[in-house]
């Protein structure tokens, strides 16, 4: 018997489990002798009392032909700011926020245009085929809501020193002075075919003022292309795109998690003049986008967020996970909504950090679900609407749901419930008397109104035949003594050379292995694609043979796959969901599970067949994807964003 075979086979297996955890990794939780945690208790808040804000539309800037009078361009001027919002029921005290202000059509509760801010900012209303430009500014000249951990890859304005381990950090607050201030943001126009130059790059950030060393950074590789000055970046969206539901959040390098959770996101409609379902659909007041948060609240009315790491000699203040023991809609907590007896559309995003949430409409106090349908997804309609009881959403993800109340009597109230497990899909069950609850509509009284009858074919998807090779990419976590110090994308960092470089016009499809305990909502910039298969494989054979051809990660080399991913498969492979036959940005990776997406560089309506069809080599976007500084890819769980899960990619031209 070979000794030597057998101790590398055993050390092989327990580098497996300490590497990925799957079937022992604990749920996340403070460190023993953390102090600190929130201090206001979810069961006293009253639920229900909020009603539901809809954010007001932002007014453009119409700039027009001098010859045709056709509006040629829209501008915008956004500013982001501190402020105090009354996110808790009347008689809490206000929340201290950050958000996204500039000039709106009308201001809530008045019948006129001016300024107003507010989180989640103003909505903005575009056009397909009408560009818009934002001139955005950072006006931010607070310091840092949370504990920025310097331990971390992040935009770093002061140009700090990292702190090493074993570290001992400052208590926060205050937390290491030159990290918490100035604060660097960057927009990022989530779902948006746009040149990497206004995408939100996470180091294209820019703050407020000089850091403490007379240096700011631009909002681009290159300032004078996207007219940067200090303080402030003006990007441009061509908007040509099918209409869909987008959304803008900040996306600076490192501090994603605490930026977003501080308020700064919002939502972006883009509109179609030719769309011929829109007409079929509920429009004006009775199309509402929600977006869905959770949040911990002290005493005092602020956010909660912890400033205790899960190795804190390691990163201090980073924790891979945030789960609020409250749900926040549109900026309040547990909101209600009257509605009308007739059909309302709601484009629903989840804005969280890292929650799932699996929703559906439950009658008060009688247990039973009323189904709706889904009509939408990240990048626009389904090929077909698709009823459903429940529904599962990631972070980053969009649904368009429409939820008819014609039948139901006056007085009438439902619950938007909650039953996803945090983490997701196997850690702990909801409260089902607080995060199990989300909103609630109220049915007024009023004449009934029956809803349109849609076509059975919204779209027609196109069938896309991949011309490049597959990408295999592999999650993995790196654990430390208490759980993970970081997680990654194909065993790679942030800093590592560049290893995705599609070629513009071609089609590959992205083979995503997942053998980490969570699932992993994975979001593409600059790109939608399909969602064409999931699987089951066997984890700990992977792993085995992926770590004696990489080493343990993270890898100081480029990553060598397994020759093929089919000899470690297992189970039935299983097609996308019916919500799921569309056009997406953001997809699930469930844990356990190759997920296999078809993705396409070129604009999503270009047709698959004929001299306009996409080619390898040959650009039909109407900007050059190949220009800038590029794009990323990343989990949408934000705590794993900011620490390793991400890589930067390029489109590029052939050689």
């Amino acid at each position: 018997m070979n000794v030597r075979k057998i101790a590398t086979t055993t050390i092989m297996a327990l580098l497996v489990v300490m590497l990925i955890g799957i079937q022992t990794k604990p749920l996340y939780a403070l460190p023993p002798g953390a102090a600190g945690g929130p201090t206001l208790d979810p069961k006293i808040i009253p639920q229900f009392v909020n009603q539901l804000v809809i954010p007001p539309i932002y007014q453009p800037t119409n700039v027009y032909d001098p010859v045709t009078g056709a509006v040629i361009r829209q501008e915008y001027t956004v500013d982001m700011t501190e402020f105090t919002e009354q996110v808790l029921p009347p008689g809490f005290a206000a929340t201290k926020v950050w958000g996204y202000g500039g000039n709106v059509v009308q201001i809530p509760g008045t019948t006129t245009s001016g300024y107003f801010r507010y989180s989640p900012g103003p909505t903005f209303e575009a056009t397909r085929g009408v560009p818009v430009q934002v001139t955005w500014q950072n006006k931010i000249t607070t310091t840092n809501m949370f504990a920025v951990d310097p331990t971390l890859h992040w935009a770093n304005p002061n140009d700090m020193m990292m702190p090493m381990p074993p570290v001992t950090a400052p208590a926060f607050p205050p937390g290491y002075p030159l990290a918490q201030s100035p604060a660097p943001l960057v927009p990022h126009l989530h779902g948006g075919e746009v040149q990497s130059h206004y995408d939100g790059h996470p180091e294209a950030w820019f703050t407020s003022t000089l850091s403490s060393s007379g240096i700011w950074h631009g909002a681009s590789f290159d300032e004078t292309k996207v007219g940067t000055t200090m303080g402030q970046a003006v990007f441009y969206y061509p908007n040509m795109q099918p209409p869909t539901t987008l959304w803008y959040h900040d996306h600076a390098l490192g501090i994603t998690r605490i930026n977003v959770m501080s308020g700064l996101a919002g939502f972006y409609l883009l509109r179609d003049t030719s769309d011929t379902i829109a007409p079929l659909l509920p429009s004006g007041a009775y199309e509402i986008p929600i977006v869905i948060q959770d949040r911990s609240f002290n005493l005092d009315g602020s956010f909660w967020f912890p400033s205790a790491g899960l190795n804190p000699t390691i990163h201090p203040y980073w924790m891979p996970e945030f789960f609020g023991n409250t749900i926040m809609v549109n900026g309040k907590v547990w909101p209600n909504l009257n509605v009308e007896p007739r059909q309302y559309r709601f484009r629903v995003l989840d804005g969280s950090n890292a929650r799932f949430y699996t929703l559906s409409l439950t009658y008060t106090n009688k247990g039973t679900t009323l189904p709706f349908t889904q009509i939408g997804g990240d990048g626009g309609y389904l090929p077909a609407p698709v009823t459903l009881k429940e529904l599962t959403i990631a972070p980053g993800e969009r649904a368009d749901i429409l939820i008819d109340f014609s039948a139901l009597p006056a007085g009438a109230t439902l619950i938007l419930t909650n039953t996803a497990k945090t983490p997701f899909p196997a850690g702990a069950p909801v409260d089902p008397q607080t995060t199990g609850h989300v909103m609630q509509f109220t049915v007024t009284s009023g004449t009934p109104v029956t809803p349109t009858p849609l076509p059975a074919t919204l779209i027609t998807m196109p069938t896309l035949t991949t011309n490049a090779p597959a990408r295999m990419l592999t999650l993995t976590e790196v654990m430390g003594p208490a759980g993970p110090v970081e997680i990654l994308l194909d065993g790679q960092k942030w800093a590592a050379p560049i290893s995705e470089k599609p070629t513009v016009g071609s089609t590959e499809d992205w083979i995503i292995i997942n053998p980490t305990a969570d699932t992993h909502p994975i979001h593409l910039h600059l790109v939608q694609f399909e969602v064409i298969s999931r699987q089951s494989f066997q984890v700990n054979k992977y792993m085995k043979d992926w770590i004696a051809l990489n080493g343990m990660p993270p890898l100081l080399n480029p990553t060598v796959n397994v020759p093929s991913i089919t000899p470690y498969l297992s189970g039935k492979q299983q097609a996308p969901a019916a919500n799921e036959i569309g056009w997406k940005d953001t997809v699930q990776a469930p844990t356990g599970m190759v997920t296999i997406i078809r993705v396409r560089y070129a604009p999503l309506d270009a047709p698959t067949t004929g001299s306009g069809a996409p080619t390898p080599g040959i650009n039909l976007y109407p900007f050059d994807p190949t220009a800038g500084p590029g794009y990323v890819w990343h989990c949408h769980i934000l705590d794993h964003e900011d620490n390793e899960m991400m890589r930067p990619y390029l489109v590029n031209n052939p050689p």
